[in-house]
């Protein structure tokens, strides 16, 4: 494990403050300091930070975060805007948020203090549920794009003016459902698989329609239910499971896919050893026939 990832995921320092303590020399093993980036933590390794031996820890924390609107899902903002790090237990400062939710979305937010499950859970297809309004009626073009999906050459409407994504694909929405419809607005409950930036946003400024609320309920079956706004809970033992469980299928899949590739590739090089071979018999051959 790189260093900065084995102390942010072992101490309350994000990656970006152990990168500090790595350059100020407070990093040491084996007495010496340890100051290169990207040393490879090995398994008998006692790290020590500020003279204190690091202590590993196996257990996995994950919770369930209800966040406000008008709050950054980041560590540091360079206006100084509010983050979810300034909201959360100071307990927390080391957890990785799963995926983002933009300033002005609210709803389900998960961290954890291991990376990887983080990453996995962000990188996952797993559901993703919103309640969100427009400020207009529904309409036919746009319930065929959530049925179908939707290929855009510029989906930089909805985005944040600073976005350098331009192009996007949305897949067919996992489900949808009209909750309320007025002559000025539609509210709605949909369920995606994705976590591409500003996904809903930009997929209904496609057509002309502004999300005015949204607020995500649940992902990958983890509910926010009635959890106040602002709060935190731990998951629950069957949540826990369920986690362990994908992360297990996970890792079984990424091994295989590992096996697959290697034995593609050895497949690749035999039958090219293989043509070679016979190549160069048929070239003997052909060079003994007019010798003789």
């Amino acid at each position: 494990m790189r260093l900065n990832k084995y102390i942010s995921h072992n101490s309350k320092y994000s990656r970006r403050e152990a990168d500090k303590l790595i350059e100020a020399g407070e990093i040491t093993l084996n007495k010496r300091p340890l100051t290169e980036f990207g040393y490879e933590v090995q398994e008998d390794d006692t790290i020590f930070l500020k003279g204190k031996a690091i202590k590993v820890t196996n257990e996995l924390t994950l919770i369930v975060y209800n966040k406000p609107k008008g709050v950054l899902v980041t560590k540091k903002d360079d206006r100084g805007r509010t983050t979810i790090y300034h909201k959360l237990s100071g307990k927390y400062r080391h957890f990785t948020p799963v995926g983002r939710l933009d300033y002005a979305s609210e709803g389900l937010l998960l961290l954890s203090d291991d990376v990887e499950v983080a990453t996995a859970l962000m990188e996952s297809g797993l559901d993703r549920t919103y309640n969100l309004k427009i400020d207009k009626p529904i309409t036919t073009e746009i319930m065929d794009a959530m049925k179908e999906g939707l290929v855009l050459d510029d989906a930089r409407a909805g985005a944040h003016e600073k976005s350098k994504i331009y192009a996007m694909e949305f897949a067919p929405f996992a489900h949808f459902e009209v909750r309320a419809e007025g002559q000025y607005f539609t509210k709605l409950r949909v369920t995606i698989t994705e976590g591409k930036n500003r996904e809903l946003r930009r997929f209904f400024a496609h057509f002309d329609a502004k999300v005015l609320d949204l607020k995500r309920i649940s992902f990958g079956g983890i509910e926010l239910n009635n959890l106040p706004e602002n709060k935190t809970r731990y998951f629950t033992r069957r949540e826990y499971d369920d986690v362990h469980k994908f992360m297990k299928r996970r890792r079984a899949n990424i091994e295989a896919d590992i096996k697959n590739t290697r034995n593609s590739n050895k497949q690749y090089f035999d039958n090219k050893r293989k043509k070679t071979r016979e190549k160069d018999a048929k070239s003997s051959t052909q060079t003994s026939s007019k010798n003789t």
